[in-house]
């Protein structure tokens, strides 16, 4: 009798068309965020949402993930870290048969780089014919952005977990353009590669000896108060980092002590690889917890996307690379870019990046979009995990920390999959980058890997 003799007050789900309809009639109305999950998972949804262990397992992964410390603890060879004959590369496992245009150029350009190879031609040649081993980044406790090649010339940033006692390692960013990374493999590129081998690596393998760990963790804390989202803006990072280091690059190496400087000073990203292992010893530190539905990799090799989640080792679930949507340097556009590719998720699945672009809105400038899309990004990632990170907080949100913990279940209920933001390489070998944007994830990813949670018992 109540609801026939007063006003109706409705409760819409799902769709605004109805929600909208009735307040155009002055109705009062109550609406509910609400979405089907993902098609052909509801069934895993239950079994994995009535796991008995995932409550608890979840807490210990993401208490371990925000707990991490990471210090900047050392410059190291990749020789001395990796196999013999190995280059490692961003992503999920991939042969040569399968591996993109700038994957291609950059393992081209680390044959030319170690001498394996006379040219071009030699160098694919004896890298179809299986001469040297291909091996994810993340199998080798590393991350690589973009094609992620590193050879065992190269030098490594070395993160330490204070907390856990986790160790990963970055190469050292080249800049901006026409770098290896990129896939380009010209001999402006190698010649940097080679300044890099003989005088950068040595000289900040000298400067962190002399200033000792470098807390990561509090410095990446202030560069996102000061407009970084440590993804594709490290401005106030890479500033940050380079006073630290510099009167300790001048007593390491007063003769090289400019050139070295200027370099850094001049490559706005240099910090990423920094943030990147930072990522990468986080993350670590909240695997193989059984149980656990918390994503601790994202990673993109040019060809496929795949995650690894906490209770399932080191598994990967895959699911085709899309193209970044974004904005395009120069004459080129959509027809020129690879699929996306890079270790630099870790940003993300470490609660950066793509999750923390509120904390950018100059972001926008570099990726597409407005203001108001970078806020709601953020917004919409807490939907999807676990906590929010006690030292990692946006302004913008009133010092609200950044969404961190990417649970599987989460994503399957919501149909929300993560934010993005990433660099564009060329498709074609030896272009370099094209632009940058915003990619989603294949939802083939966290199907999969919800599937194999479900029947982890079984």
């Amino acid at each position: 009798m109540t609801l026939l003799s007063a006003p109706p007050h409705v409760i819409t789900v799902g769709a605004r068309l109805l929600d909208d309809a009735l307040r155009a009639q002055a109705a009062a109305t109550t609406p509910v965020d609400w979405r089907p999950p993902l098609p052909g998972t509801a069934e895993a949804l239950a079994e994995v949402l009535a796991d008995p262990r995932r409550q608890a397992a979840n807490e210990r992964a993401v208490g371990r993930l925000v707990s991490a410390r990471p210090y900047l603890v050392g410059v190291r060879r990749a020789a001395e870290v990796l196999p013999a004959r190995t280059f490692l590369h961003a992503g999920p496992p991939i042969t040569w048969e399968r591996a993109s245009g700038p994957m291609r150029g950059a393992l081209i350009g680390a044959m030319l780089l170690e001498g394996h190879a006379a040219d071009e031609h030699e160098a694919a040649s004896r890298l179809a014919g299986g001469e040297i081993a291909l091996a994810p980044c993340h199998a080798h406790a590393a991350v690589g952005p973009m094609a992620g090649v590193v050879s065992p010339s190269m030098w490594l940033l070395e993160v330490r977990d204070e907390e856990h006692g986790g160790t990963a390692y970055c190469s050292l960013n080249e800049g901006l353009g026409k770098v290896l990374r990129y896939g380009a493999y010209g001999p402006e590129v190698l010649d940097r590669l080679r300044w890099m081998d003989e005088v950068l690596g040595p000289v900040l393998a000298a400067t962190l000896a002399r200033t000792g760990p470098i807390d990561l963790r509090s410095m990446m804390a202030q560069a996102l108060q000061m407009g970084d989202e440590l993804h594709n803006r490290n401005r106030a990072a890479t500033s940050l980092l380079l006073r630290e280091l510099a009167p300790a690059v001048v007593e390491s190496a007063p003769g090289q002590a400019a050139e070295v400087l200027r370099f850094i000073n001049g490559n706005d990203h240099f910090f990423l690889n920094a943030g990147m292992a930072a990522g990468k010893v986080s993350t670590d530190a909240a695997r193989d917890v059984p149980g656990s539905s918390l994503v601790v990799a994202m990673a993109r090799n040019g060809t496929d996307f795949g995650v690894q989640v906490s209770g399932l080792g080191d598994r990967w679930f895959t699911g085709p690379a899309g193209v970044p949507d974004g904005l395009y340097l120069g004459a080129y556009g959509p027809d020129d870019a690879n699929p996306d590719i890079g270790d630099s998720t870790i940003t993300e699945t470490s609660g950066l990046g793509g999750f923390a672009m509120a904390a950018a809105p100059a972001i926008v400038r570099f990726v597409g979009g407005e203001v108001p899309d970078a806020m709601a990004a953020t917004r919409s990632m807490y939907e999807i995990t676990l906590a929010e990170h006690p030292a990692y907080q946006i302004p913008a949100l009133g010092f609200r920390g950044t969404p961190i913990g990417i649970d599987v279940t989460l994503v399957a209920r919501t149909g929300l999959l993560p934010v993005v933001n990433t660099g564009i390489a060329g498709r074609i070998a030896g272009t370099g980058q094209v632009g940058a944007g915003l990619v989603r994830p294949p939802v083939e990813a966290f199907t999969n890997a919800l599937l194999a949670l479900a029947n982890s018992d079984k």
